[in-house]
């Protein structure tokens, strides 16, 4: 029934060289581009899903009043191409990771945050959340340590991560790897690619990305992986915490028993987080070669707004299903700087 999400390394690979060209296509300059009377929002996969649909709405509604604009929303089943679409200018917003924001940036400097959610306290000192090592309940005994579970006993497992552009999903977990290991001397020269392959002399026996964080998360809870690499937040609406505490290395959770898929057949079973990372919240973020000043500060005005702040289909009750957002956060204005830290661990300069 599963089978169908696991992806190997090489089929991930099989992928970005079948998009190269749609990768590789060439960004309009400043002086050059026109801004289109139709505005393109791209969604990674996580944010693709019909679960998802209200607060997409939502968003392309507020912009497009906000801007005069016809407001368009881009679902994608591949971070590649949602990440290539703003680049290229065939999508001018984006809500990604951070590090594929930084990667971007680097590539195209056109590209640029605008807002950021902030943390509970509707600022950007605790605008975060985390990036998480999980396993199958009933297997984390094999990663504790004098009663302290950790990262140190992976080598060699299955490993299910994300996609090779997701920050939580793989770049931050690859940076925690890779400061975990670096004093070894058979791992010392360990890079981030090496990570993304599985087999024999290879770190993991096998790599495989589920595509979506949720999907990444079934790869463990069904034994197709041994360890999985999970953000917090989006497969919050889909779990409860059982014991522990939240974020945290031993906190347990479970799937509820009314899960919706990828997980309606998996209610009750449970995983355990052996490893959490905090990692910088993810920009609404554009192509500013296509857009006008003008429609940049319309589309900021409105996204830091009372209204949208205040909006149950954009910041949801705490709790509630249907948005990434949840009281009491709210949009703030961010800067490419505010991403610096990140930009030094993930070393995207």
């Amino acid at each position: 029934m599963y089978g169908k999400h696991i992806f190997t390394a090489s089929a991930l690979a099989l992928a970005f060289s079948l998009s190269g060209g749609f990768l590789a296509a060439p960004s309009a300059s400043a002086a050059s581009a026109k801004e289109p009377d139709t505005l393109t929002i791209a969604w990674l996969p996580n944010d693709s899903s019909d679960g998802q649909a209200g607060m997409r709405d939502e968003i392309a509604k507020v912009i497009s009043e906000a801007t005069g604009k016809k407001v368009v929303n881009k679902l994608t089943t591949d971070y590649a191409i949602a990440i290539a679409a703003l680049e290229n200018g065939q999508a001018q917003i984006g809500w990604f990771g951070a590090n594929e924001y930084l990667t971007s940036h680097a590539r195209n400097p056109k590209v640029i945050p605008l807002v950021v959610n902030s943390g509970p306290s509707g600022t950007l000192k605790d605008a975060l959340y985390y990036s998480r090592f999980v396993v199958k309940k009933g297997n984390e005994a094999q990663y504790e340590t004098d009663g302290h579970f950790g990262i140190s006993d992976i080598v060699g497992k299955r490993m299910s991560f994300v996609s090779a552009s997701s920050t939580s999903g793989f770049n931050m977990p690859a940076a925690a790897i890779l400061s975990t290991f670096d004093k070894q001397a058979k791992w010392k020269t360990l890079t981030k690619e090496d990570l993304a392959q599985g087999g024999s002399g290879h770190f993991f026996s096998k790599v495989m990305f589920g595509g979506s964080h949720q999907l990444s998360l079934v790869n463990a809870l069904t034994g197709h992986a041994d360890v999985a690499a999970v953000c917090d937040f989006l497969v919050a609406p889909y779990v409860k915490l059982v014991s522990g505490t939240d974020n945290t290395a031993g906190a347990v959770y479970a799937i509820k028993k009314d899960a919706a898929a990828p997980f309606s057949a998996l209610g009750g079973k449970e995983f355990v987080v052996i490893k959490s990372i905090p990692v910088l919240n993810p920009p609404f973020e554009v192509n500013s070669a296509y857009l006008s000043d003008k429609t940049m500060a319309q589309i900021t005005d409105v996204l830091t707004s009372d209204a949208v702040a205040n909006d149950p289909k954009i910041f949801a009750p705490a709790g509630a299903k249907g948005s990434d957002f949840q009281r009491p956060a709210r949009f703030v204005k961010v800067t490419d700087a505010w991403y610096d830290p990140m930009r030094k661990v993930l070393g995207i300069h």
